[in-house]
């Protein structure tokens, strides 16, 4: 079937997809390797904030107290925080700031999370956990400016309906967690933002509707809600990895769209709501993320996410990372879009396709989004449908647009990735997994990470173009279509290449 793409824009493409984008605990930030990986991720990319876990952990440093004749104190010390923020705002992205996890020292019990032991348990005095909540804030507002700090989204904590990130998950400790880090934020000023409660999937029904309805009752400001999206299964454990089910893409859909439907009639009801992270599987060791079916199996979820939410922010941009442990291997199934050492995934070429849309949308669907610029661009984002059964057949899938072009003829440049081409990962099977590859090894998986591209000028008959796209077995494409400007020389002439006669004349 020839899909007639109008030529008037049906709507602007939101950027929601690009708002923020997850990382590794605050600490790793020091790392050459991620700041590296960062700055490959903001070139082509361009992410507007950036949020992880554990700023409020002892890596950094922040919270000390001490005993001085007799007395004890509390001193507070921001230079590992002012070195990572630093670096974050000359790459030209902001944090989206989560206050966790609890200094061991102010921790009213032992629980702790993941390889690097974030303690997850309360405060054992809240008026404390208060002080340190202010001055960090204030701190950000003396060094950033509070102009600049008003623009940051301020969330509290990480999952608390899960037990574990929360002792019990018991939403009325959260409460009172919350009220008093939101209060303690307003203290410095109240046009900051703040928000929550970073729900995870699958907790206890009704935590969002009951959040509300504490947060109004109670006269605690809530800028924005926040929760988590992910569609795997139970982890089925192998050494140094997990394979899990999939639920269809949609259902990320699903949950993103969940927020507004639970909230309506509250008083949160129109609030802004912002996924703060979303992937495939859950687990920071699940093979398919470095895959070219997770790219294929996120298109459609990054085109439309945006109708639905305010931000969905990818976890995470790169595999310096480590909740589970220093990785065994290069490629170990890590959130990342890039590996360590920058090698890209198929998942990091959809959203650097992405970067390259347009900004007025032309027409979408289950398997394209076809956008044009204001230079007359026309960009098509095109996806093979995923069967998340895994019982796909590997046949090609076929799609034909009829798109509105400027001009009388037209460069086409595309832009492929599927399960051979763009695929790092390929490579690396292909090469014997090398679990730490040699500089050449890492050269050869850079280049073989890179997109096919294919280009040619095509006729523009009555204003359109016909394109007939064959996509192979979990291939994300990127077509873009520009108007040509001819402009050769009349001297010019092909067939004159080897001196002779040619066609053209003197």
């Amino acid at each position: 079937m020839l899909i007639h793409v109008p030529q008037a824009p049906t709507g602007r493409l939101s950027d929601a997809w690009r708002f923020c984008v997850g990382t590794g605990r605050f600490d790793l930030a020091l790392r050459r390797d991620y700041q590296d990986s960062l700055a490959l991720a903001q070139r082509e990319i361009g992410f507007r904030y950036i949020r992880g876990h554990g700023l409020l952990c002892d890596p950094v440093g922040v919270y000390r107290p001490y005993e001085y004749r007799g007395q004890r104190g509390v001193r507070y010390a921001f230079g590992y925080v002012d070195q990572v923020l630093d670096a974050y705002l000359e790459l030209g992205i902001r944090p989206f700031v989560e206050l966790g996890f609890m200094p061991a020292a102010l921790a009213s019990g032992d629980q702790t999370v993941f390889w690097w032991r974030g303690n997850v348990t309360p405060p054992r005095d809240h008026s404390e956990w208060a002080a340190l909540v202010r001055s960090t804030v204030e701190h950000l507002v003396d060094r950033y400016g509070l102009d600049e700090v008003r623009g940051w989204p301020i969330e509290v904590w990480n999952e608390p309906n899960l037990d574990l990130f929360w002792p019990g998950a018991d939403q009325d400790a959260y409460h009172r967690l919350y009220q008093v880090t939101a209060h303690a934020v307003k203290d410095v000023d109240a046009s900051l933002q703040v928000g929550g409660p970073s729900l995870a999937p699958g907790g206890e029904p009704g935590w969002l509707e009951r959040f509300a309805e504490f947060t109004s009752a109670n006269g605690v400001p809530v800028d924005f809600v926040s929760r988590h999206a992910y569609t795997s299964g139970p982890a089925q454990q192998v050494p140094f990895g997990v394979y899990q089910t999939l639920a269809p893409a949609t259902d990320l859909l699903d949950q993103f769209a969940a927020p507004r439907r639970e909230l309506a009639g509250t008083a949160l009801a129109g609030v802004p709501v912002h996924i703060t992270e979303y992937n495939s599987s859950y687990r920071p060791d699940n093979p398919i993320h470095d895959t070219a079916l997770q790219a294929a199996y996120l298109a459609p979820v990054v085109a439309a996410g945006g109708d639905l939410v305010d931000s969905f922010s990818y976890w995470t941009f790169c595999d310096v990372f480590e909740e589970a442990g220093v990785p065994t291997t290069l490629f170990h199934g890590g959130f990342g879009l890039l590996t360590h050492r920058q090698v890209k995934k198929p998942a990091y070429h959809l959203y650097a396709f992405l970067a390259r849309m347009g900004e007025a949308v032309l027409a979408r669907g289950e398997d394209h989004l076809v956008t044009r610029d204001g230079a007359g661009r026309v960009a098509v984002l095109a996806w093979a449908p995923v069967d998340v059964t895994g019982r796909e057949p590997a046949n090609r899938h076929t799609l034909r647009l009829s798109v509105p072009v400027a001009g009388r003829a037209a460069f086409l440049l595309r832009s492929t990735v599927d399960e051979q081409r763009g695929n790092a990962w390929a490579a690396w099977c292909e090469m014997g997994s090398p679990a730490s590859p040699r500089p050449a090894q890492l050269d050869a998986l850079r280049e073989a990470a890179e997109p096919a591209r294919e280009h040619r000028q095509l006729p523009v008959l009555d204003g359109r173009v016909e394109l007939e796209l064959t996509l192979a077995r979990h291939e994300v494409t990127l077509v873009e279509l520009t108007p040509v400007t001819e402009q050769a020389p009349q001297w010019w002439d092909e067939a004159r290449l080897l001196g002779g006669s040619g066609g053209g004349g003197e």
